[in-house]
């Protein structure tokens, strides 16, 4: 199973007494938002599904792939980062899935995969890490293993 977790672009600053769910894209965050979807349009899977907060943010930044995606609330900020692999049906699913949501959360997410650490990793903004689940064969059975296929920020690209 793949797992595609892309943060938001870049989005307006918190505002006192707006709506955090509200904050819009910078322009220069629509520009990273692009970039990053023509980059993952040539590599997502047509299977993949795709789960977005509910944020302004995040709906902005899944438009500019240009397909369906579902809104999963339970995604939203400060989710707890079961709550996105629930949503993803890791480990268990079976097809690709790309998460786009918010840090600390998605810093939860890889940090708890790829070793198991209980802090948030730093994930800039409008960037992509593609993780994958597969199976091996070891001493004593098949053994899960996640392998990390892709880090990549908008500012690479």
């Amino acid at each position: 199973m793949d797992l595609i977790l892309w943060r938001h672009a870049e989005a307006q600053p918190e505002a006192e007494g707006h709506d955090d769910l509200q904050r819009a894209l910078t322009p220069k965050g629509e520009r990273q938002a692009q970039r990053m979807a023509d980059w993952l349009n040539q590599r997502l899977a047509h299977s993949t599904r795709i789960l977005v907060s509910p944020a302004l943010r995040c709906q902005q930044t899944a438009r500019a792939l240009e397909r369906s995606f579902k809104t999963a609330p339970s995604i939203a900020p400060d989710a707890p980062f079961e709550a996105v692999l629930k949503a993803a049906r890791w480990p268990d699913g079976s097809e690709p899935v790309l998460i786009v949501g918010h840090q600390p959360t998605l810093g939860f997410v890889v940090a708890q995969l790829l070793c198991e650490h209980g802090q948030s990793w730093p994930i800039k903004k409008g960037a992509v890490w593609w993780l994958r689940q597969r199976e091996r064969e070891g001493l004593s059975g098949p053994l899960r293993q996640v392998v990390l296929q892709a880090v990549i920020a908008p500012d690479c690209l």
